[in-house]
């Protein structure tokens, strides 16, 4: 038996069904950038990749890519859900300002604070604030019919100005061991902040996939009317999402002003709204709603921290640090696009012809030349 031609017209050659699938999968193209970066950081630094025990904990630089992208990975979380239902968040950076600020001025002023029921008290206030957050954005949109930019960009000014009451435009310092181990501790020698997050993930993962709700989401956004004539509650639907949305921000929140130990009103969570957008899109989550994917958010994340990473590796100047990730972005972008690789494609196919026809009309030239 002959073995199958992999070749096709002119000697080109074809794809097997099983990588065409492959490449096709939505988690390709975000999978094979992360990897493209991650090779590409080791030719600049030999031990990019290397991780190390010191301690009873894992070191290395793909240690801090996963804790420094944990806050990352909770926002784009949420974002992802919100995006899925036709909507969108810019509140988070600043649900993210507020949270820190709350726990921190909290514990800053609680009578024991090193204690855990401080701790404790100070997240239960931090995250019940960001529901009442979600709770308004949710209301705004679902019940006011108030369009998600700009009911969420109320809450994206308003909010840093919150957060900078609520610290008095100063930056707060806390001294407490088991507050900071939510975002600069270790558990089972990994980073508790990416234990943290890879729970909530899975927890998410699981709701949306393994119930209906996951269909729910994407009915709504997909068909908003349709969804409504088969009697699906709309409304219920998107304040959940946005109230989801604001407890990961807040979660996020609390992971970054622990890591630091203080809360910074201005500068926490600063833009961290346009790199969970970045995140979720480059996962593959289409910004008109409908299907989206937590799999390619979460990679997604990564890429952006891996890019951060690589930009402060490479020594890049600072004021051209935006400038070189969204040139790294839109490529990204470009390179997963169905229809850009299509056109590229085409152009691929137009400029290398056949060499049997090109060959048949060269033969067609000369016998007109020499009938």
């Amino acid at each position: 038996m002959t073995p199958p031609d992999d070749t096709g017209a002119g000697g080109r050659p074809v794809r097997a069904p099983g990588t065409r699938r492959l490449m096709e999968h939505r988690l390709f193209w975000p999978a094979a950038v992360l990897a493209a970066l991650l090779v590409g950081n080791v030719v600049f630094t030999h031990d990019f990749l290397a991780v190390r025990v010191q301690n009873g904990h894992l070191y290395g630089s793909l240690i801090d890519i996963l804790q420094f992208g944990a806050p990352l990975i909770l926002v784009s979380l949420g974002m992802t859900l919100v995006i899925a239902t036709r909507g969108i968040d810019l509140s988070v950076g600043s649900t993210v300002a507020i949270a820190g600020a709350l726990a921190c001025e909290h514990i800053t002023t609680a009578k024991d604070p090193g204690s855990l029921s401080t701790v404790l008290s100070a997240i239960a206030l931090a995250v019940g604030v960001a529901a009442a957050i979600g709770l308004l954005n949710g209301f705004l949109v679902a019940r006011l019919g108030v369009q998600p930019i700009i009911a969420t960009l109320v809450l994206m000014v308003a909010g840093r100005g919150v957060a900078q009451l609520i610290t008095d435009g100063q930056i707060i310092s806390v001294s407490s061991s088991a507050y900071k181990m939510i975002g600069g501790g270790y558990w089972l020698t990994l980073p508790f902040a990416v234990l943290l997050a890879a729970a909530l993930v899975a927890v998410t993962s699981l709701v949306t996939r393994r119930t209906a709700l996951g269909l729910l989401i994407e009915s709504v956004g997909g068909n908003p009317v349709a969804s409504r004539l088969v009697g699906i509650r709309a409304v219920g639907l998107l304040v959940m999402v946005y109230v989801v949305s604001a407890v990961c921000a807040a979660v996020a929140g609390l992971m970054i002003s622990s890591n630091v130990s203080s809360a910074d009103g201005n500068n926490a969570g600063l833009w961290i709204e346009l790199d969970a957008i970045l995140a979720v899109v480059i996962g593959g989550t289409a910004l008109t709603g409908g299907r989206f994917s937590l799999g390619g958010t979460v990679l997604g994340a990564l890429i952006i921290q891996t890019l951060s990473t690589t930009i402060y590796t490479l020594g890049v100047p600072p004021e051209t640090t935006l400038v070189f990730k969204a040139l790294v972005v839109i490529v990204v972008c470009l390179v997963q696009s169905p229809a850009f690789r299509a056109r590229l494609s085409r152009r691929r196919r137009t400029a290398a012809p056949d060499p049997a026809s090109a060959a048949g009309d060269l033969t067609a030239r000369r016998q007109e030349v020499h009938p």
